[in-house]
């Protein structure tokens, strides 16, 4: 018999990482489910159209999909909404920042040189749930997809290197701060934890060296770290 609730996750996908993250900063209780990424339509076939991570899933029914929706949901079922009730304008904004901007930084630090790209896909072949033979394809495989054809492009696009476009990343989320410590003032919200995820997808990798290079940032990261279980 399966058990509830579950977060249906890849382990190395940043969207997955800011549910996680919320979950253990509320502390609550839950089951890893980790897909195999070559599989994972199959699994998600409940989920109709959607097949994608991460799904919170609190019984064969009861599912709730995407990552801020599922964190907002969280935050009011298990906390009364106390991390999103600020100002909404200014959360909601902040929130789209991070899925438009932060996220989509982490394909460039991660796969935008060949070398960091074989590194990256051997690291990923490990944390994934592949099976034996695929998990040897996808590291010797998928790096030259992922440098040549997805990072390359958008390394080319942005003009910064990989390390650059990150410290200027989160001097823009720092300077938002207002001279306080959290996003939320005096202590973390919704955006401080969202984007803190975002960063934590990284520190499985080698690159987060260069992240953690950013002194203010890592401030910020640690303090909330501080947080989890």
């Amino acid at each position: 018999m399966e058990e509830y609730p579950k977060l249906m996750m890849l382990q190395t996908c940043p969207y997955c990482w800011k549910v996680r993250s919320l979950l253990e900063h509320l502390k609550i209780d839950f089951q890893e489910s980790q897909l195999n990424p070559l599989r994972r339509k199959k699994a998600l076939k409940f989920a109709g159209d959607w097949d994608k991570v991460p799904i919170w899933r609190e019984s064969e029914e009861e599912f709730v999909i995407d990552s801020t929706p599922i964190m907002l949901y969280l935050d009011k079922k298990f906390n009364g909404s106390n991390l999103s009730n600020g100002d909404l304008d200014r959360q909601n904004l902040w929130l789209k920042w991070v899925d438009e901007k932060l996220s989509k930084a982490t394909i460039p630090i991660l796969y935008g040189s060949i070398g960091s790209a074989l590194s990256s896909t051997r690291t990923v072949s490990k944390l994934e749930k592949f099976g034996f033979f695929s998990r040897h394809l996808y590291a010797w495989t998928g790096f030259p997809i992922m440098w040549g054809i997805i990072a390359k492009t958008r390394v080319k696009k942005d003009g910064r290197k990989p390390k650059q476009l990150w410290h200027d990343l989160l001097d823009e989320l720092i300077q938002e701060f207002n001279g306080k410590q959290f996003f939320g003032g005096d202590t973390p919200d919704i955006v401080d934890i969202a984007a803190f995820g975002i960063v934590r997808s990284i520190s499985p990798f080698k690159q987060f060296k260069d992240i953690e290079s950013h002194k203010s940032g890592m401030n910020w990261y640690n303090a909330i770290a501080s947080t989890l279980n």
